[in-house]
């Protein structure tokens, strides 16, 4: 069996330092070994969203700059010291040294070793400092304190390295919360009602569980599942879902609509159309047809419809907590986006019926994304009026951060 450690030490290389993506490169590796799969999944994740506190312990003590392999070594024995309670301290250590032998690079034991006891003997963070506190980029804590208030800000960010919720959204065309929980119990999956949903709070396998692969309900975010309902659609309607994968939003307001109606489902890339088709396959909706395209660029092909769902490509700032790289995004290179946005806004509202409505969201939270894009376009589009606005922020046993606007044509 492949050392675990070893193993988490080439993911982290290569998400670091190959530009990797954290879930993709972890889920191939951990198929090398065949125990401590959560102890790898635990310590790469932990180190990814921690890196800048724990950059900010070793640039203290490290006499020099580490090189890129002996900095992942350091950056792992540093986030078991600080943050794995169940990890003793000599085995932190130990064990990091032992890795610059397995990976050949012996002469920076000692130095490994000097700088992880100094940690261990430290662990103290300036208190004013919420970018080192949380590991969250220090111009993305300033956005946020700057667009909703230093208070909000400080009330959300504990939230944004705790393990997300798992929130399972019951097909009503087969059952309801109460019914889908008793169904998960009796394959010892826990949960709790969560309004409409069941908050998954044991761990599970989602390909051998007999409730999902039966249909009874797929998987959403709690903000994702809220902000499908906003639109509001119900039986008979024409609804257009224009950026729909991997299709949770769908899925829902189509057993909103009873299975009544029709739902074409978009999304640019062939790969990730397949997967709404065959959730819904799963889930046994028959009402939604889907599609390859470009939201940004007109279709004449597509109908004129009841409501829309536009969800838009973001910076993801409302769920760094299941994307921790997101968090270290430089703001200039988003900073194209909202053109982007009000484009796909603009394009997919030439569909909408007189007196239709449309949904506009994202999974971000940045006010440039958010409510600027809907000014502009309520600006150049005075025959729509704003009707409902909602930002929802990390919590603990919620959601995570979300926006969505509720606008509505006026009848001709």
């Amino acid at each position: 069996m492949k050392n675990p450690r070893l193993v988490a030490f080439e993911t982290l290389y290569k998400i670091f330092y190959n530009n990797a993506y954290s879930n993709i490169v972890l889920d191939k590796a951990v198929d090398n070994i065949d125990g401590d799969k959560a102890f790898v999944y635990a310590l790469v994740y932990g180190v990814v969203e921690r890196k800048l506190t724990l950059d900010y312990f070793i640039k203290k003590y490290a006499t020099s700059k580490p090189k890129p392999k002996i900095m992942t070594i350091l950056r792992m024995g540093a986030y078991q010291l600080l943050f794995m309670d169940k990890v003793p301290s000599s085995a932190a250590i130990n064990e990091s040294v032992e890795l610059t032998r397995l990976i050949k690079q012996d002469f920076y034991s000692s130095f490994v070793n000097a700088v992880l006891h100094k940690i261990d003997n430290d662990r103290v963070l300036p208190d004013d400092d919420l970018s080192l506190k949380y590991s969250v980029g220090k111009n993305l804590v300033n956005m946020w304190i700057k667009q909703y208030g230093r208070e909000k800000t400080e009330s959300f960010l504990p939230c944004v390295n705790e393990k997300p919720p798992v929130f399972a959204v019951p097909n009503s065309l087969f059952c309801d919360s109460e019914s889908l929980l008793k169904a998960l119990s009796e394959e010892s999956i826990s949960g709790k009602i969560v309004g409409d949903c069941v908050e998954i709070t044991s761990s599970f396998d989602l390909n051998n569980c007999s409730a999902f692969n039966k249909g009874l309900f797929h998987i959403e975010d709690l903000s994702s599942y809220e902000c499908a309902l906003a639109l509001g659609a119900k039986e008979g309607d024409t609804v257009l879902d224009m950026c729909s994968a991997p299709g949770g939003k769908a899925f829902t307001i189509a057993e909103k609509m009873n299975n009544k109606g029709k739902i074409y489902a978009f999304d640019i890339h062939e790969k990730r159309v397949k997967q709404i088709s065959d959730g819904a396959q799963r889930l046994g909706i028959s009402i939604i047809e889907t599609g390859i395209n470009d939201a940004s660029v007109y279709n004449p092909n597509i109908p004129a419809v009841d409501r829309i769902l536009c969800d838009v490509v973001c910076s993801g700032f409302g769920i760094i907590r299941r994307k921790p790289e997101i968090r270290y995004k430089e703001l200039d290179s988003v900073s194209a986006l909202p053109k982007k946005q009000l484009e796909i806004l603009q394009t997919s509202s030439s569909y909408l019926k007189s007196g239709g409505t449309i949904v506009y969201s994202t999974c971000t939270l940045n006010k440039k994304e958010n409510e600027k894009v809907v000014r502009a376009f309520l600006e150049s589009n005075n025959n729509f009026a704003l009707i409902e606005e909602k930002t929802s922020f990390p919590s603990a046993d919620g959601g995570d951060g979300f926006y969505y606007a509720v606008l509505r044509k006026n009848e001709n």
